[in-house]
């Protein structure tokens, strides 16, 4: 069975490519090429992204870690690229609190768009 990412909570904390809540749903990212190829372009990108760190790396899963600022919280972000239906599927949490005032939404925006850029 493949991997998926782990839901999203209750609080408005979070946004996904595989959840069912609509007000958090987003569009997985889209690539061209092999899916080794976009997780290379994708780990490439977020090597140069402040504050983030790749916590696990398994196949088509990565886990990265994101230290906000100026308060350091630590909010989650996972990725599985699907080499079948060549997208990336995401998912962006913050660990603590309740809401995020949209900064995992905002995040994973800037993150499309700089894929999509590259």
């Amino acid at each position: 069975m493949p991997r998926t990412l782990k839901p999203c909570p209750d609080s408005p904390n979070c946004v996904s490519t595989q959840t069912d809540q609509p007000k958090k749903k987003r569009d997985p990212i889209p690539f061209e090429g092999t899916a080794v190829e976009a997780t290379a372009r994708l780990k490439k990108l977020l090597a140069d992204t402040p504050r983030t760190t790749l916590a696990e790396e398994d196949g088509h899963y990565l886990h990265y870690t994101f230290k906000t600022w100026p308060i350091p919280y630590i909010d989650d972000v996972e990725f599985i690229v699907d080499p079948e239906a060549r997208v990336i599927h995401y998912r962006s949490a913050s660990r603590v609190g309740h809401s995020d005032l949209g900064v995992n939404g905002r995040r994973m925006a800037k993150v499309v768009a700089a894929f999509a850029a590259e």
